[in-house]
């Protein structure tokens, strides 16, 4: 009982449900595995006593919860205060208020948050026993920031977009005038990307972009290296290095386009690196070397750690925990007599992360400036890799020794691993949320809006001890309310609307807690159901295909999330009309985990997974699903009159279900971009690593011959569905 109780007082759950009504206990031993990586010893019964007492002595009886977190529409949690004790705050300002209790504490901190600005202030307490705290006061606003009304715009991987300039995979110069062309002869209001986080080294790099090195600075392979300013003043033999590097890049480009070569990211940041290490030694402009002063200074210890992080790895490789043992903390003493030697590779990974930066900028001001009211949408992945940047910068963020994932449920009896150490909440909380606050704020800069990839992760995650099957994992709980709250706060700042991936397993009242503070939900139409009692498929587990992140978890011999087949029956739950779709969301008819439309309408996506030997079943057996599943979408668009072209169109039926989209109340409507042009192949390929070449295919049309941007701007195909969306946008 004793262990019990510990393991609820730091948030740990000592049963799951991985069906409706049966309970299934967690083992002790991983309970105790988890207390340990929140430094919690419950070991034996004297050690489960001791750390009892601990909590007891401190977090049980502190004078207030760190942080405390406050709004318009609801008052701080704050425990009984004893009568007559001073409350202080401290704005972000530096502007104080005080207030002596005469009653009960939450109302009185209540009146003191409602006179105050949304921030990160600091609350002083003083009891009149002499009891004192200092703590973090988040004032957040109830909401998130709305997309400004209805509209479409399309989903895209960016390094799949290549253009006649690129070399050999989509940067960021392909972003800016992909807005920019979608915004102004299109009408599209958004262009929702892949995480552009900076990836671990290699090679090989991993091509996933969701288990990245860090998550707060973008990766530099997305240059557009012709546009970075000092690249003009290249001469003599520099100019020569780097025209001859430019033609190698195009011959890259051209392997990928004409020859059907994958994309090859190591090969292509070759080439950018090469010619960044030529850029650095340019003079910069007294402007220009003001605005990267600017940049160092705002960006602060965070940049300094990502730059140093990489400037290390050049030595000792990507993985800091096999480095020597002076250097596996960015504190320590060895790290800071290294950083002076290491001072030009530092400035290096810096002025890379700027160009980046200002390369993002500039991507989002030609997306505002084509009229889309929303812009660009970043992703935020659910994790960082467990030997990056970021678990080195913020090794006391992150819980060493575990990794999140999923436990068994019916369609995986197994579970999943997904290879990504999670955040400590405990620290999290100590902190502020100092961390999360600087990885949003960091997503945000040059954002209309964020999604946030399995967003179910910022009210619990599934972790699993490392050296054991996921199947003896825990759920342990983060503060909801806060995570929320400092979300609502960070994108209030940024005015972002915020979309969460909320498909797959979500326990009740997380849907309406995220719909609650303004988080726009995820809805993908063919799992959009109604299975009885108003449970929908996509988002309590009828079908858990978007349900994990990312899916790159293969790459470490893990059970890549995602992978688990829809029921069998589609029959066996209607289809949600779409006036019963709810409108807070963001609704595609597919994903970068999904097959293509044009592989469902055609049985591609079936026979594909059958070579590859990935069906649960017999091909037979699926092939039957698909069909009948098909079979019944396309009798629904046609008895809706969405379809009046007949069901053997394939074209034709790719816009009918984009106008069963327009019909639903959706607030943004998604198209994935290969989806305009016919492309059957899908970019990520959940269960696979060498077996599918998942993340490296470009755009192609629906003969697989990969087409560039100017050839999807000409694309008949591509208008004709876009100007669907265009009509039903209005």
């Amino acid at each position: 009982m004793g262990r019990a109780r510990l393991a609820r007082l730091h948030g740990i759950a000592t049963s799951y449900e991985p069906a409706p009504g049966r309970s299934v206990q967690i083992a002790d031993d991983t309970v105790v595995a988890v207390l340990a990586a929140l430094g919690v010893d419950a070991s034996t019964p004297h050690a489960v006593r001791t750390a009892l007492a601990a909590y007891e002595d401190g977090p049980g009886s502190a004078l207030l919860p760190r942080p405390v977190v406050a709004r318009p529409g609801r008052p701080p949690d704050l425990p009984e205060l004893p009568e007559g004790t001073a409350l202080r705050v401290e704005t972000e300002d530096g502007e104080a208020d005080e207030q002596v209790l005469q009653g009960p504490a939450a109302p009185a901190a209540a009146a003191l948050a409602r006179l105050l600005p949304p921030g990160v202030h600091v609350l002083h307490a003083k009891a009149p026993d002499g009891r004192a705290a200092r703590v973090p006061l988040i004032v957040a606003p109830d909401r998130v920031p709305a997309p400004p009304g209805r509209s479409h715009g399309f989903l895209v991987q960016l390094y799949s977009l290549l253009s006649r300039q690129s070399w050999g995979m989509g940067d960021l110069g392909d972003l800016a005038d992909l807005a920019a062309w979608s915004g102004r002869a299109l009408g599209t209001g958004f262009v929702q990307l892949n995480p552009l986080h900076a990836a671990v080294p290699g090679p090989p790099t991993d091509p996933s972009p969701y288990r990245p090195s860090s998550r707060r600075f973008p990766d530099p392979v997305h240059l557009r290296i012709e546009q970075i300013p000092e690249y003009v003043q290249l001469a003599g033999a520099d100019r020569s290095r780097a025209d001859e590097l430019a033609a190698r890049a195009r011959a890259l480009r051209g392997e990928v386009l004409e020859a059907g070569a994958l994309i090859d990211r190591d090969a292509v940041w070759a080439l950018k690196r090469e010619v960044l290490e030529l850029l650095v030694a340019v003079p910069l402009s007294p402007g220009r070397r003001a605005a990267y002063c600017d940049f160092l200074a705002e960006q602060g210890r965070p940049l300094e750690d990502h730059a140093t992080w990489y400037a290390i790895a050049e030595r000792h490789g990507p993985d800091w925990r096999r480095w020597p043992a002076g250097l596996r903390s960015p504190r320590s003493a060895a790290t800071a007599r290294l950083r002076p030697r290491l001072r030009d590779r530092i400035d290096f990974h810096c002025r890379l992360a700027w160009y980046t930066d200002q390369q993002l900028a500039a991507a989002q001001r030609a997306a505002r400036d084509a009229g889309m009211a929303v812009g660009l949408v970043h992703d935020l992945a659910v994790g960082v890799h467990p030997s990056g940047a970021d678990t080195w910068a913020q090794q006391d963020a992150f819980a060493a020794g575990m990794s999140i994932g999923a436990p068994p449920d019916a369609f995986n009896a197994r579970g999943q691993d997904w290879g990504l150490p999670p955040w400590r909440p405990d620290a999290l909380a100590a902190a502020g949320y100092a961390p999360y606050r600087e990885l949003l704020r960091g997503l945000l800069r040059h954002a209309g809006a964020l999604r946030i990839d399995h967003v179910m992760g910022l009210f619990r995650l599934w972790w699993v001890p490392e050296g054991r099957p996921p199947t003896e994992g825990a759920y342990v709980r983060y503060d909801g309310e806060a995570m929320l709250s400092v979300l609502a706060l960070e994108a209030h700042r940024a005015g972002a609307a915020v979309i969460g991936e909320d498909l797959g397993t979500v326990e009740p009242g997380v849907r309406e807690a995220l719909a609650e503070r303004g988080v726009l939900g995820t809805s993908v139409l063919w799992f959009e159901r109604d299975y009885g009692g108003g449970r929908r498929a996509g988002g309590d587990g009828a079908d858990p295909a978007g349900a994990a992140p990312g899916t790159a978890d293969a790459a470490v011999g893990r059970e890549a999330p995602g992978t688990a087949d829809a029921p069998e029956a589609p029959g066996a739950a209607r289809i949600l009309a779409p006036e019963e779709w709810r409108s807070d969301c963001l609704a595609t008819v597919t994903t970068h985990d999904l097959p293509s439309t044009a592989a469902r309408l055609t049985g591609e996506d079936v026979a594909l997974r059958a070579r590859l030997g990935l069906l649960a079943g017999s091909a037979e057996r699926e092939r039957s699903r698909a069909r009948g599943e098909l079979a019944e979408w396309l009798g629904e668009l046609t008895r809706r009159g969405l379809l009046p072209e007949g069901p053997g169109d394939e074209e034709a039926a790719v816009r009918a279900v984009h106008r069963f989209l327009l019909r639903t109340p959706a607030r943004m409507v998604g198209v994935w971009l290969p989806d305009a042009v016919g492309d059957r192949r899908p970019q990520n390929l959940p269960g696979t690593w060498d077996e599918y070449p998942n993340w490296r295919l470009p755009i192609a049309g629906p003969d697989g011959h990969p087409q560039t941007l100017e050839e999807l701007a000409a694309s008949p195909r591509l208008h004709a569905l876009m100007r669907e969306l265009a009509d039903g946008s209005r």
